[in-house]
């Protein structure tokens, strides 16, 4: 039997984020994005067509690769202003039962002590609906922020991940014993001092000693998304990601990068299908195909072709500003995303993107495909690609806040429930056991569990 299509909402707590220019539009509220109205109306409408999460992105710093300087970045409002992602979800889970979230938050600039805290507090006010999207901040501009001269290297932030993730699950799976917690009142006795452990991590990256703050939450370690596709993004994905996020404009780029993804969990002695893989897509929907065409075209009215070349160099590290519009667009190496170049130079065979062309198709959705069409066409067109690709499900990105997510559960939602291939009711338990069937908490051969199985301090 096909498993059911997964289906997470690609939003950010800012004015741009993958179509620059759309804020314009009349229908479109993003612009509400500093006020919490916005943000509970699209819980309840993304848990009304069942989505399986939100998928909250962030980036710290500007985008200022663009002609040297975050001006187009302010006009353009690409990315800029953004606010604190985190912040959302104890709100939109008020007002939702079943609704995931997964955020996006860098390791690079906190301490795993803190980041502990922070996830497990979520998990508890989620009742175990929280993911971390594990990210190493990959602009400049953020760096200088916190005191830095420049970013990392590529590998070398990856390299800083482990470490990270090594002392935070000992914190989150080592430090507080099952059953810790007495809440004993006749005693006067809340927890066993003898079942919560100081942790102690002495590396190059990170020194820690300390007990974690917060008891065991629901999942004790929220569940964990990754968006890397290098070779040494893959590989850490391959060691502790639960759910990886991939992006690119067809399937001849998606689908190698999956292959690729499942030998290397393999190789990290997982299984194959241990993972859920989400890509970037954008549906423009409506009841018919001459309507959504319509549609289409009156959001490319609004397109603003200067914000996707600034996004396009954040996420390139290449300045646009330098270049002849129909100038080709060829691999450089730099310290940004790497499959990011390669979505436009090495991953699509046989097609040589000019800086027009890419400004054009990243305009509506970012780097991901735009499927457009009757809500049957639609249904019909992605169930096909995940076929091709072999992803679990999609990140779908907005092109009018909150109309984009309003045409998905009112006519595609229904057209995939009509096919068998999307759930009729949500699964119950933590976001884990509703993505996986199993848990709430990570089992072997997740090194997670490793962790926990050990008290040894």
């Amino acid at each position: 039997m096909t498993q059911p299509i997964l289906l997470n909402a690609f939003v950010m707590n800012t004015l741009v984020h993958q179509s620059p220019g759309l804020w314009r539009h009349p229908r479109d509220r993003v612009t509400e994005f500093n006020r919490l109205p916005l943000w509970l109306d699209l819980a309840r409408l993304l848990e009304r067509g069942l989505f399986d999460g939100v998928f909250l992105a962030d980036v710290l710093g500007p985008y200022d690769v663009y002609g040297g300087n975050a001006r187009g970045a302010i006009a353009t409002g690409a990315q800029l202003p953004t606010n604190d992602p985190l912040l959302l979800v104890p709100a939109m889970a008020a007002v939702t039962r079943n609704l995931g979230f997964g955020v996006t938050v860098s390791l690079s600039y906190e301490h795993p002590y803190l980041m502990a805290r922070r996830f497990s507090t979520l998990d508890h006010l989620t009742d175990g609906r929280i993911g971390w999207n594990i990210v190493t901040s990959y602009l400049d501009s953020a760096a200088r922020a916190m005191g830095q001269t420049r970013q990392r290297g590529h590998d070398d932030r990856y390299a800083v991940a482990e470490d990270y993730m090594a002392a935070i699950y000992k914190l989150w799976e080592q430090s507080w014993e099952d059953g810790a917690v007495l809440a004993d009142r006749a005693r006067g006795l809340y927890a066993d001092p003898d079942r919560v452990h100081v942790i102690r991590h002495e590396s190059e990256h990170i020194s820690m000693e300390a007990l974690h703050l917060s008891s065991p939450s629901p999942q004790r370690t929220p569940v964990l998304y990754q968006a890397g596709s290098s070779p040494t993004g893959q590989a850490f994905a391959a060691r502790h990601a639960e759910c990886v996020f991939v992006s690119g404009p067809s399937a001849a780029v998606i689908a190698p990068r999956v292959a690729r993804l499942r030998q290397a969990l393999v190789a990290a002695g997982r299984g194959p299908d241990s993972v859920k893989v989400f890509a970037l897509v954008t549906a423009i929907v409506a009841p018919t195909a001459a309507e959504a065409r319509d549609k289409f075209a009156e959001y490319r009215s609004y397109v603003d072709h200067e914000g996707a070349l600034v996004l396009m160099g954040g996420w390139l590290g290449v300045d646009f500003a330098g270049y002849d519009l129909d100038q080709k667009i060829r691999f450089i190496e730099n310290d940004a995303g790497r499959a990011a170049m390669e979505n436009f130079t090495r991953g699509d065979p046989g097609r040589d993107w000019t800086v027009r062309e890419a400004a054009e198709h990243v305009a509506i959705g970012g780097a991901g495909p735009v499927f457009t069409g009757s809500a049957g066409e639609v249904a019909e067109a992605m169930a096909a690609w995940r076929e091709q690709t072999g992803v679990d499900g999609f990140n779908l990105a907005y092109a009018v806040m909150p109309e984009s997510f309003e045409d998905a559960v009112d006519l595609l939602v229904p057209e995939w429930q009509a096919r068998g291939l999307y759930k009729t009711a949500y699964a119950p338990g933590t976001l884990r056991e509703k993505l996986f069937g199993e848990g709430p908490r990570l089992r072997e051969p997740h090194p997670a569990a490793g962790f926990r199985m050990s008290q040894s301090g």
